[in-house]
């Protein structure tokens, strides 16, 4: 069964690759193929990927190319990983929101529709390409925004394209954990758009134990999310959020502590894996070494401005080991050897949320099987997350729209719409700020 990365010289890639590692089943991920437009970075991933297979019998064979048809041609499966504009690009990204007071975040607000507007073309092209050259392979989405990604790709390839993402299936182990549940049993009732959903219910033999742990102020308070959001809020909710939501319940906090860091994430990164990058180039170096030592320094900063202003501490060492990966491959797993499974993930709406019509993507628990993935019918959200999901997704539209038709005047009323961009003329300025850094935006006219 052939595999393709898309973004294949990315920095988490041996965590696809590691995961794959550990399958040793009939049906099994036999080979691999990278594709990244950097051959450089390809040819560092290669390297720790060769280190990582040393001690391994028959380890997934590995090739790597910079020709997408090629790559493309004959897969079972496509994980498309890419990042438009690399980390400079979203440098860029926090750098020109701050400036303009608003939030420059890769997924949410002004720099998630600046990175949607980059990636959508692309992410088309893609899809298209897939559907003429591997009509039969299924796409896994993992390129941010999650969500929107996956929707642009939907409307050429249909329901054969999934979108994951760690966030929700951490909070769920965080919480089934703090309840002292086993994780792998227990039913989560998540809800939302990617970086935008809520658990509501987390079900253990068929009991929603969720009240007992927003009733006890000691227990809710002594796992992430608790600290990040506070108790009272959390017991005002009625809910536990996907930790991106603290970039909307507590905005002025975080765009105050991300103009005032030393770096920007995205800067932070791009210094970061420009380091790895250099280290494992250079003769004689062992490359995992450098990968597992820059892996951790990498989940163990992040977030940290958000936490630094909630006053949440140090992330936990059980969240440090990420979670993508497991995610992937157990969805691959689901639909190549139809071991039926649950999952929550992106997918097209069809129903499940009645606010959203059909061909939304949406995050929410699916039941997987050799088919695809299959949304499962769940309760409406209460009135305070429609409305922001409504809103929000409504911007999602107006993204597609301003790719779709390269029009400059759609791109800004995305920007406007959006709950955390405060005016429209606001709105205005980042599109000027954003076209004048990014050549990835120059169609928009």
């Amino acid at each position: 069964m052939k595999l393709t990365i898309l973004g294949g010289g990315g920095f988490r890639v041996p965590l696809v690759y590691g995961a794959l590692l550990g399958d040793r089943a009939e049906g099994r991920v036999t080979e691999v193929v990278l594709h990244d437009l950097d051959a450089v970075r390809l040819s560092a991933v290669t390297r720790v990927l060769a280190e990582q297979a040393a001690q391994v019998t028959d380890a997934p064979s590995v090739t790597a190319t910079t020709d997408l048809d090629e790559a493309l041609r004959g897969a079972d499966f496509v994980f498309s990983a890419i990042r438009v504009g690399g980390l400079e690009g979203r440098a860029e990204d926090e750098r020109v929101a701050l400036a303009e007071g608003v939030l420059g975040q890769e997924t949410v607000g002004a720099g998630g529709i600046a990175y949607g507007l980059r990636t959508v073309p692309v992410a088309v092209d893609i899809a298209r390409r897939v559907a003429r050259l591997a009509p039969d392979a299924w796409v896994i989405n993992f390129t941010n925004p999650a969500g929107l990604v996956t929707e642009a790709m939907s409307r050429h390839l249909g329901d054969r394209v999934i979108g994951i993402c760690d966030s929700p299936v951490g909070l769920g182990r965080r919480i089934a954990r703090v309840l002292g549940a086993n994780p792998n049993e227990a039913w989560i009732d998540y809800v939302g758009l990617n970086h935008l959903g809520w658990v509501r219910g987390l079900k253990i033999a068929g009991r929603d134990e969720l009240p007992r742990l927003l009733a006890d102020p000691d227990l809710l308070g002594s796992f992430e999310e608790g600290k990040l959001f506070g108790v009272d809020w959390l017991q005002s909710l009625g809910a536990i959020p996907n930790e991106y939501l603290h970039y909307y319940y507590f905005n002025r906090e975080a765009v105050r502590a991300y103009q005032q860091a030393e770096k920007t994430r995205g800067a932070f990164l791009a210094d970061q894996q420009g380091r790895f990058y250099d280290e494992v180039g250079a003769p004689g170096v062992k490359a995992l070494d450098v990968w597992d030592r820059t892996r951790a320094e990498r989940e163990a900063t992040y977030m940290s401005e958000n936490r630094e202003t909630a006053g949440a501490g140090e992330r936990d060492a059980d969240d440090l080991s990420g979670g993508y990966e497991k995610v992937a491959l157990a969805l691959m797993r689901a639909i190549a050897r139809d071991e039926r499974t649950t999952l929550i993930l992106n997918v097209r709406n069809q129903g499940t949320l009645s606010v959203l019509d059909s061909d939304a993507v949406i995050e929410v628990p699916c039941l997987v099987d050799a088919n695809g993935a299959h949304p499962v019918s769940v309760a409406p959200l209460p009135d305070h997350a429609t409305g922001l999901v409504c809103s929000v997704k409504a911007v999602e539209r107006e993204v597609l729209a301003a790719a779709e038709s390269a029009s400059r005047t759609t791109a800004v009323k995305a920007f406007a719409l959006h709950p955390l961009v405060d005016s429209v003329n606001v709105a205005r300025k980042l599109v000027e700020g954003y076209t004048s850094v990014h050549p990835g935006l120059a169609y928009l006219k």
